[in-house]
């Protein structure tokens, strides 16, 4: 008791004044404790590392890069050697003989354009290439999330991103041919919006042994900057203030096989330009500070890298700071034509290559032989003297000639030269229809069969000549899904709460809390059909059987749908 009356006897000002101090020094010592804020986890851990950290870094990196290079040069080659067989840039042949020819059977160009029209065709539609769905419940507040969504994210795909489409567009052209394309998905700070950009397959690197994006445990994406865009990162604080040294262009097989179709070369003084490794990778960086460091768990991390000057420009953490687990973000999207035997995918230089090369070459004998047929060779006597002798003949001309044992045909040898070949012409034949069933690039004639055909036989023949294609327009569809989700997720990163966006007559907004669970976002284009003719002949059907028996079926939608 006298103790209570002693504390109730303090002056009124110490008693307040011993609060303020304790709430001070209270906050003074939490203040180390506070976790990092969400700036500092996203920071550029490179600009804390001395120099002699970063280029032990830097030295294990690019040799692991150099490695993982040299591991696919047999891919390479095979696919540098088959992007001949487009035909697009002709060929002079000295060989059998002075102007033989050199064109190319397009039977390759032909699949390859069939396959990039079909394809742009159904993934893209004017409308734009995604819609959604309702995960759980299906209420209205649902469905009106689901629809801000999808419009938002049209709007963006076909309006915002401008290299969307062509991006997209050049990317169902390279996939045939390469086998494997990728996609790039992630925020640009310079252009404040998200970006889905094409990546060529020679520009993405991985270890021999991976078999997958999402596990593969290094990822080095090879970015080719003008030193202005270098610059601009640099201004922006992405990249590390540090000087660089411009690199000359290395001899890059693919690429110089491409500038060679395309006919473009450097001019004049020798290029120069920046490549960044950008590596995607797990790991552990307190190994690298001292030699004897404990081995910990690899976490991932982005590390951009000079390749000229060996700089380390940037290190940020590849995982969100309240995840525990420390998932990698994934930022990259594999297209794959045919699954193939291991990372990249069988294009179809791999797959009708050696027939469109043997195509190739039984043309070329056909028209070599069809010319020296009409221009026949041969020998003739020493002695005999033709005016002119040094220019072709006319049709209808005639000249002067000197024999001097008097019968001119005595004079002349003909060489046998034979016509074209009817076995090799069956032959060239044969092999064009066989690429072109294997790449489903042959006329499907299902109008000019049996028009009393059942349906059941009419809708086998149109799968059976389109069986290939639909599996390839079902991995598409793959890919294109884990592209919008991948999207969908920079949309919930980055949108402020409400986002207006003014449309066509309209005026419409999105809200941050609509990318959530609820809603998937997946192409609008059907997985099982990939074609105009296929729609068309099953709604025919489809309104033939409604027909036959009204009261069991809807006629009002089985009209709409024709």
């Amino acid at each position: 008791m006298a103790e209570v009356e002693k504390q109730n006897e303090l002056p009124e000002e110490e008693e307040v004044t011993e609060e303020v101090d304790v709430e001070v020094e209270g906050g003074e010592e939490e203040i180390p404790q506070e976790e990092e804020t969400e700036e500092d986890f996203y920071r550029n851990l490179a600009d804390e590392m001395d120099d002699r950290t970063l280029g032990r870094i830097s030295a294990e990196l690019i040799q692991d890069y150099k490695r993982d290079k040299v591991s696919r040069s047999d891919w390479e080659q095979a696919y540098t050697s088959g992007l001949d067989l487009l035909g697009f840039k002709y060929v002079n042949n000295t060989r059998p003989f002075q102007g033989a020819s050199g064109v190319t059977h397009p039977l390759l160009s032909e699949a390859v354009t069939q396959f990039q029209a079909q394809a742009y065709k159904e993934l893209l539609p004017s409308d734009g290439p995604v819609r959604t769905a309702v995960i759980g419940a299906d209420t209205p507040e649902t469905q009106q999330q689901a629809e801000r969504v999808k419009d938002f994210m049209n709007y963006m795909l076909m309006e915002e991103m401008e290299e969307y489409t062509p991006d997209t567009d050049q990317m169902l052209f390279y996939l045939p041919l390469a086998g494997s394309a990728f996609k790039k998905i992630y925020y640009d700070e310079i252009k404040q919006r998200a970006v889905s950009k094409f990546v060529p397959a020679e520009d993405l690197i991985v270890p021999y042994y991976a078999t997958d994006l999402k596990d593969c445990e290094r990822i080095t994406h090879v970015v080719k900057m003008s030193e202005n865009n270098v610059l601009k990162q640099q201004k922006a604080g992405f990249y590390r203030d540090v000087e660089l040294i411009a690199k000359q262009a290395e001899q890059n097989p693919v690429q110089d096989k491409l500038n060679e179709l395309e006919g473009v070369k450097p001019a004049g003084e020798k290029e120069y330009q920046y490549n960044i490794l950008e590596m995607h990778i797990d790991l552990n960086i307190n190994q690298f500070e001292t030699e004897d460091a404990e081995k910990e768990v690899k976490l991932p991390y982005i590390v951009s890298i000079d390749e000229g000057s060996g700089e380390v420009l940037s290190i940020y953490r590849n995982y969100n700071q309240d995840d525990d687990l420390a998932t990698r973000r994934e930022y990259f999207v594999h297209y794959k034509f045919l699954p193939g035997l291991g990372f990249y995918g069988f294009g179809l230089i791999h797959m009708i290559g050696g027939l469109s090369r043997s195509a190739t070459q039984a043309l070329r004998q056909l028209l070599d032989a069809g010319t020296l047929a009409n221009l026949p060779a041969g020998f003739k006597s020493r002695g005999i003297r033709i005016r002119d002798d040094d220019q072709p003949f006319q049709p209808g001309e005639f000249r002067d000639v000197d024999a001097p044992g008097g019968n001119i045909k005595d004079q002349f040898q003909i060489l046998p030269f034979k016509e074209p070949s009817g076995t090799l012409f069956q032959l060239l034949g044969f092999v064009v229809q066989a690429g072109q069933r294997f790449a489903s690039i042959a006329d499907m004639q299902v109008g000019d069969g049996n028009q009393q055909a059942a349906v059941g036989t009419t809708v086998a023949l149109l799968e059976r000549g389109s069986r290939v294609m639909s599996a390839i327009h079902k991995r598409c569809y793959y890919g294109m899904r884990q592209e919008f989700r991948l999207l969908a997720k920079v949309f919930a990163d980055y949108l402020p709460p409400v986002y207006p966006y003014a449309v066509t007559n309209a005026d419409r907004f999105v809200k941050l809390k609509d990318f959530d669970d609820r809603v998937d976002v997946i192409p609008v284009a059907d997985p099982n059909i990939f074609s105009m003719s296929q729609r068309v002949t099953l709604a025919n059907e489809n309104l033939k059987i409604a027909v036959s028996n009204p009261q069991m079926h809807n006629l009002r939608e089985a009209y709409r749908r024709v």
